[in-house]
């Protein structure tokens, strides 16, 4: 009797394990002007990675094609993350998406994912802040951080830029946030774009980590908001500046930001462990697998 017991606890204990369920995520992709065909493959591989999650992909049409039949089910899913830069989405998809964020989804809005929509008031409420296409003063202020304070700059001036690629040093701004509890408080960050100058309704927002925009490297000589989480009626979202291509991508800081802001843009909370490996202010910490 004690043997089949054990044998029997050996075999229910895998499978409750597999059992374990895991978020829907969905990750929309299709037009950027980065290399999307690379970086959702990898998007999708550290979700995975973090254990909680199980990933879809939505690919729109080409640029210049016909999006009308383009109607991704959001509601099947408990994240969505943008690594979508192009034309616009039909409109009843734009209306599927701010009901699906506002009832209470998740979502991740990935580098360049905050270069696109300037003319949809919604997406941009979302987001906080974008850059490029166009964006202006009139789209909504510069955010600061001066003095421990983050502010509002009204002053005109585009939105959008990034100096020379390098690797940079990321300081955390807000480490009670579950997102960033237990990181140091700098870490290097591998070789990517510094995203500056970005503007935008700057509602509901709260400042995760800036990096200083050095002007040797053609910044603008400020602290520049990079990670930021934001809230849209029901729905939590975490917002990544970080990330232009592979190599950024697969820094720690990039891999565990992403994950950790991904729970938290679903649960609300984060479980996951700041791994040993984590980059520290001196050194950059990457992770390649071996793909085939």
């Amino acid at each position: 009797m004690f043997f089949s017991r054990r044998l029997f606890a050996l075999l229910i204990i895998p499978i409750a394990l597999s059992a374990a369920p895991k978020y829907k995520a969905l990750v929309v992709d299709g037009q950027n002007n980065h290399k999307w065909q690379e970086m959702t493959p990898l998007l999708k591989e550290i979700l995975e990675d973090s254990g909680l999650f199980t990933v879809d992909v939505a690919t729109s049409p080409a640029k210049g094609k016909d999006m009308a039949d383009f109607h991704p089910k959001f509601s099947d899913y408990q994240l969505v993350v943008s690594n979508y830069n192009g034309e616009a989405w039909p409109q009843q998809t734009q209306k599927d998406f701010e009901a699906f964020v506002k009832n209470g989804g998740g979502f991740v809005v990935y580098h360049a994912a905050d270069n696109s929509f300037r003319e949809w008031p919604e997406y941009n409420t979302m987001i906080g802040l974008g850059g490029w296409g166009d964006r202006t003063e009139k789209d909504g202020p510069y955010l600061r951080f001066n003095d421990g304070k983050v502010s509002f700059d009204n002053s005109p001036g585009r939105g959008g830029h990034h100096g020379k690629q390098h690797a940079y040093l990321m300081t955390t701004r807000n480490p009670t946030h579950p997102i960033m509890k237990g990181l140091p408080a700098t870490w290097m960050h591998a070789t990517d774009e510094l995203y500056d100058s970005l503007r935008g309704p700057a509602q509901n927002i709260t400042l995760l980590a800036t990096a200083f925009s050095d002007p040797a490297t053609g910044g603008t000589g400020k602290d520049e908001p990079l990670l930021m989480t934001l809230s849209y009626g029901k729905g939590r979202i975490f917002h990544t500046a970080l990330g232009h291509y592979t190599d950024a991508m697969n820094c720690v800081g990039f891999i565990v930001t992403l994950q950790r802001g991904a729970e938290w843009a679903v649960t609300g909370k984060v479980k996951q462990k700041v791994p040993a490996d984590f980059p520290t202010a001196t050194a950059v910490q990457q992770r390649v697998k071996k793909r085939p």
